[in-house]
């Protein structure tokens, strides 16, 4: 696949745009959250998924990740936030409506856990696919721990209108293949996430700390705040540190991101190369599969990033076929914190920044991802989600030092005029108040999610459990209020 060309400037593409109003309102987003369900007490409910939910293999909107206990809702995609937004709220106030006094725990790191060997991994009946996918998740549970499985988080499901890519292509932006624009043009936008992305951390990241049982032993650098609490003072997501997903074999792959085929390459490799720890346990176990094979990977939806490249599958096709065979569809990015202030754990304002920002991504110059960008990426990461609110904090950039402030203010600055934009293709001014929402975080560090968990954990003489039980029993009550009329109860 050619590379993308980047003659033409952010101003330039957004002049084309400019004339073509229509097509930004075609974008279609959508949500993916995870959620533990809990006791009244806040401890993992070891129940089984509940079969008035419907089947966790076949419904569209509700079903399981790794866990049983480990729900996931997942929305249509939409044209608007605020439509997004009100089918994930039906959701939650249907699955209410069935699952008794348990609750939906509003925070991204785990309740209370039961042993590793307690928590259930998730069924999903005796079909050959029910199969795999529980063998699968027996294989996750292997490599990387129950514990770690049980984190939650809230997926973003991103894709501009085609005929976007195709005025950008005919303009000269994405090389000469029509059927290629719209890859190109995803994989420009997944290289500046890489760049980009630890922005996102410091304006929602919303763990700063953690219940001490959760590291269950486990070495770690972190502080106490009170005897069932672990915290860092300036961290903004532990759940996106090195306390989250981490893997020495997932450490060994090297994914390219300057072009699809590159990428898909590079997962096939993962998934076909074996890994001698994993080899040393072997598929089976007293007859029962223990993982799918002994590889670096399993399946392509093993390797975690921050952001995929996705394509819906035909039946029975491989998700890398599928992006191979019919190129991007669309993004997902997976590194953003449930906000336990929120019901919902997101909100309009977040998801309308989110549309602005990759919209930038997608349409700023983005030259190929050197080696050693690609390590200052990783490291900037790691900071950020550390120490993302600490005074001066230093990240790097093309081999110098940049205070975070400083290129936060410079990355809302060009984003300014695609809020701009954006706002006259819909109407009204919330992309443009969703942005200063964001410059106002960036200029006090007080007003981000993080910094807001831990000065209510203070004010209220709450660790970790205490304010996230809480949190999460306003919320149950706050759907528990508002059952779904009947017909929308039934279409569930």
């Amino acid at each position: 696949m050619k590379e993308a060309c980047h003659s033409r400037s952010l101003a330039d593409r957004l002049n084309v745009l400019g004339d073509h109003l229509p097509t930004l309102i075609k974008s279609l987003r959508g949500i993916e959250r995870e959620c533990l369900r809990s006791t009244a007490e806040g401890a993992l409910a070891l129940s089984p998924h509940h079969a008035a939910l419907g089947s966790a293999l076949t419904h569209e909107l509700i079903t399981t990740d790794y866990s049983e206990s480990l729900l996931e809702f997942v929305t249509p995609p939409q044209t608007s936030p605020s439509d997004v937004l009100q089918a994930l709220d039906e959701a939650h106030r249907f699955a209410y409506s069935k699952i008794g006094s348990e609750q939906l725990w509003s925070s991204s790191m785990p309740c209370e856990l039961p042993s590793e060997e307690e928590i259930p991994i998730a069924e999903y009946g005796s079909s050959s696919l029910g199969k795999l996918k529980h063998a699968y998740r027996k294989g996750l549970a292997l490599r990387y721990g129950r514990t770690m499985q049980c984190i939650a988080g809230i997926h973003y499901n991103f894709s501009a209108a085609e005929n976007l890519w195709e005025l950008l292509g005919k303009a000269g932006d994405y090389g000469d293949e029509a059927r290629n624009h719209q890859s190109v043009a995803y994989m420009a936008l997944i290289r500046n996430f890489q760049r980009y992305g630890w922005l996102l951390l410091y304006l929602f990241g919303a763990t700063p700390a953690v219940d001490v049982k959760f590291l269950r032993g486990r070495s770690h650098q972190l502080e106490r705040l009170d005897a069932e609490t672990l915290f860092l003072p300036f961290a903004t997501s532990l759940r996106m540190s090195d306390l989250g997903y981490q893997s020495f074999a997932q450490a060994a792959i090297a994914p390219d991101f300057d072009s699809l085929a590159g990428y898909v390459d590079a997962l096939r490799m993962a998934i076909e190369t074996p890994y001698p720890p994993y080899m040393s346990i072997g598929t089976h176990v007293n007859g029962e599969w223990s993982q799918l094979n002994t590889n670096l990977l399993q399946i392509e939806n093993e390797y975690y990033s921050s952001i995929r490249p996705k394509r819906v599958p035909l039946h029975g096709e491989r998700a890398l076929d599928a992006l191979s065979a019919r190129g991007i569809q669309y993004v997902e990015v997976r590194c953003l914190d449930v906000n336990p202030f929120l019901p919902l754990g997101v909100d309009s304002t977040q998801l309308r920044f989110l549309d602005a920002f990759l919209l930038y991504c997608a349409l700023e110059h983005s030259a190929s991802l050197t080696q050693a960008e690609c390590r200052e990426a990783s490291v900037n990461f790691l900071s950020v989600a550390k120490e993302g609110r600490k005074m001066h904090l230093p990240l790097q950039r093309l081999g110098r030092t940049i205070e975070l402030q400083a290129w936060a203010g410079e990355l809302l600055a060009r984003i300014e005029p695609i809020a701009d934009l954006l706002d006259r293709a819909h109407g009204g001014e919330e992309h443009r108040q969703a942005l200063a929402g964001q410059q106002a975080k960036v200029q006090d560090s007080r007003l981000t999610p993080s910094a807001l968990v831990l000065a209510t954990m203070v004010e209220r003489g709450a660790g970790f459990h205490g304010f996230s039980l809480h949190q999460t029993v306003k919320h149950a009550e706050y759907f528990r209020s508002r059952p779904l009329d009947p017909e929308r109860q039934h279409a569930f």
